[in-house]
């Protein structure tokens, strides 16, 4: 394997560096001085920039307007973004264009991707399941109109409306976001598929919520909501493969955050003095973040493995699901103890709100628990090398 960029995605990043380049991550209130949401919506004017420099179409086809390429690209600017805590819904939005382009039919893929590629309409997915620490397809169930609520749908050709009822928490973006991708089982056959939800549907209630970093994240119900077939996508490996792409992005966003609170300790540390010299210099201090480096090295490496795993995917290929938990093992452990040591080496100044390292140690937390914390995914990594023992 060979990971050395392409040209393609070095100018992805670079385009992506143009762009985060002039954003501030303590643009927003903190979250310990706001009783809600840190904002009601996201940066607008930072998305419209990204529309400008293709960036929300990276992953689609030339026919949609795309750029074509691949996970890698993706995670690349990712990367980017989290550097400066940009409040955009670009892993969300691209994950879930990316999902309708390779498993959606003719009517769907038409009518969203050439739409999401331009910006004008925001895409979301419900990944979090009912309590967040639940199988999100398990969260809803989805079955043909006129089944009973017990039947298993195993048609899943063309047919009528589906019907949805459940909930999932914790939605990003929910209450911006034009359609939300939500998983859903379609009974006791074990299968599940991904309906395409509109804003407003009727059948669906949002219920606000607030995370660790202060976003305002959205509770869907979905009481008897009746979704049109052409907007359910019922090929088989959807919902997995969709959140394969959505862990190996958070795994991005946690490395750009680490590099970044690094980047920032290394520079207060090298002008803070005590004793008459920069507390850099001091053995204790070097060798954790010295630690910390090789935290952000593995994370790396294993992020990339993952990335290239999945745009390598093919038919009769190693699946992508080992490589995608030993990135987020160390995606969560490393962002985690990545931004305990920016505050210990801060001191006092770390938890100062005018300062904006109290917001990377915040979203260090969300992105650590996102699709599973390292623990969920050891125990996933575990039952894989179970059910695929080495010869």
């Amino acid at each position: 394997m060979d990971f050395t960029f392409t040209e393609e995605q070095q100018a992805a990043a670079e385009a992506a560096q143009g762009v985060f380049a002039g954003v501030a991550p303590d643009g927003v209130p903190s979250p310990a001085l706001t009783r809600g949401a840190v904002a009601h919506d996201f940066d607008r004017a930072l998305w419209a920039k990204l529309v400008d420099a293709d960036l929300l179409s990276l992953l689609l086809d030339e026919r949609f307007g795309g750029a074509g390429l691949d996970a890698v690209a993706l995670c690349l600017v990712l990367r980017e973004s989290a550097k400066v805590l940009a409040r955009v819904p670009l892993l969300e939005s691209s994950a879930a264009a990316a999902a309708v382009q390779a498993y959606g039919g003719p009517e769907l893929t038409s009518a969203l991707l050439a739409r999401a590629g331009r910006g004008e309409v925001v895409l979301t997915v419900a990944a979090n399941g009912r309590t967040g620490h639940d199988a999100a397809e398990l969260s809803v169930t989805a079955r043909r109109d006129g089944e009973s609520g017990g039947g298993a749908s195993a048609d899943h050709g063309d047919g009528g409306d589906w019907v949805l009822d459940g909930v999932q928490t914790a939605v990003p973006w929910a209450y911006e976001a034009d359609f939300v991708l939500v998983p859903a089982r379609t009974g006791d056959d074990g299968r599940s598929v991904l309906a395409v939800v509109a804003r407003g549907q009727e059948g669906t209630v949002l219920a606000e919520q607030i995370s660790t970093t202060g976003e305002r994240l959205g509770e869907l119900r979905l009481e008897s909501a009746r979704i049109a077939a052409r907007d359910v996508i019922t090929a088989d490996g959807a919902w997995e493969w969709l959140r394969t792409l959505l862990t190996t992005g958070t795994c991005a966003l946690a490395l750009g955050l680490g590099e970044q609170a690094l980047r920032m300790t290394s520079d207060y540390a090298g002008k803070r003095e005590q004793f008459g010299h920069p507390i850099a210099s001091f053995q204790a201090v070097a060798v954790q973040a010295a630690d910390r480096y090789i935290d952000l090295r593995a994370m790396e490496v294993t992020l990339w493995q993952a990335a290239w795993r999945i745009a390598a995917e093919a038919p009769g290929a190693l699946p992508a699901s080992g490589d995608v938990a030993v990135a987020k093992i160390w995606a969560s452990d490393g962002v985690r103890r990545i931004v305990q040591t920016a505050q210990h080496l801060h001191g006092g100044f770390g938890a100062d709100v005018d300062y904006p390292l109290h917001r990377y140690h915040a979203w260090a937390k969300h992105l650590e628990l996102s699709l599973g914390p390292a623990a969920a995914h050891e125990e996933a990594l575990g039952d894989l090398l179970a059910a695929h023992p080495l010869a």
